[in-house]
């Protein structure tokens, strides 16, 4: 494999992107050295989804949010967090 060339440095973010736009990165990057990485503290991704659940537990998770000062919601999905992953 032949050597990677050089990255050039950019005036600004629209000359970069103009620059990968018309440029192949296998001409400076050696992909087959690369490895994956976890970004662990980025927001995930969420999504909307409709649940029926039983008015004394969204009573009693309202309850238990107020004691602790978090938002019921935040409460039930940390609830349903801890299910799902529980081993």
């Amino acid at each position: 494999m032949k050597k990677p060339l050089k990255i050039p440095k950019f005036k600004n973010e629209d000359a970069e992107r103009e620059f990968w736009w018309t440029h192949d990165s296998t001409d400076y990057v050696d992909w087959s050295k690369a490895k994956r990485v976890v970004f662990p503290n980025l927001k995930p991704t969420t999504r909307s989804i409709t649940l029926r659940i039983p008015t004394y537990i969204i009573a009693e998770a309202k309850q238990k949010a107020n004691a602790m000062n978090v938002p019921y919601q935040s409460l039930l999905k940390q609830y349903i967090a801890q299910g799902v992953l529980q081993k």
